[in-house]
């Protein structure tokens, strides 16, 4: 089990870097749509290639971090549902979950995209609008998200058997929102004694 969480550690940092990373492309989108804004504006014209820039950058920070965000414990659930259970059962829900959905879901979707991308990179895909990007590096962003997503669901998946046996300790313990507001509430009261 130590050399799978050995793995599992390797694989949680590197979605963090890779999460941590793409976030600074959130800016670098907003200044290039504010850019091209000004200059449509300012000199009445625009470019495709912008627009789709702007596109590409949103699309790369959504998708890459997709895994940090898994590995935060920060995706969507139905917290009413799951929240009723116990513990135990929640692990058994994020267990079967990745087995069952994420993990089948993301191996067809790598086996789906990698003819995919090749095709578009052999082929050298531009966009069908005129002044617009090439399209392959947009379909390798699909891939490389699922890649890592496929990563992450692996190491949660090693990570839920290991807290189930008691291995490891939960590095993210459920917290409902009504849990959460009440240490937010309790936090705030702390810092206005201050």
């Amino acid at each position: 089990m130590s050399g799978l969480l050995a793995l599992s550690r390797f694989i949680d940092r590197f979605n963090e870097i890779v999460g941590k990373s793409v976030s600074w492309l959130i800016l670098v989108a907003i200044l290039v749509s504010a850019a091209n804004a000004v200059v449509r504006k300012t000199l009445n014209t625009s470019s495709n290639a912008w627009l789709e820039l702007q596109w590409y950058l949103f699309g790369a920070a959504f998708l890459l971090a997709a895994a940090y965000t898994l590995k935060q414990n920060e995706h969507i659930r139905i917290d009413i549902v799951y929240g009723a259970f116990s513990r135990r059962v929640q692990h058994w829900i994020d267990l079967l979950g990745h087995i069952f959905f994420l993990m089948p879901f993301t191996i067809l979707m790598i086996a789906y995209f990698i003819p995919y991308v090749g095709q578009s990179f052999r082929s050298g895909e531009m966009s069908s609008s005129a002044g617009g990007l090439i399209i392959w590096p947009a379909k390798a962003l699909l891939l490389a998200g699922f890649v890592l997503l496929g990563l992450q669901g692996i190491s949660e998946i090693i990570k839920k058997i290991a807290i189930m046996r008691g291995v490891i300790e939960d590095p993210t313990p459920f917290i409902s929102a009504h849990e959460q507001a009440q240490l937010d509430a309790k936090a705030l009261a702390e810092e206005v004694r201050k």
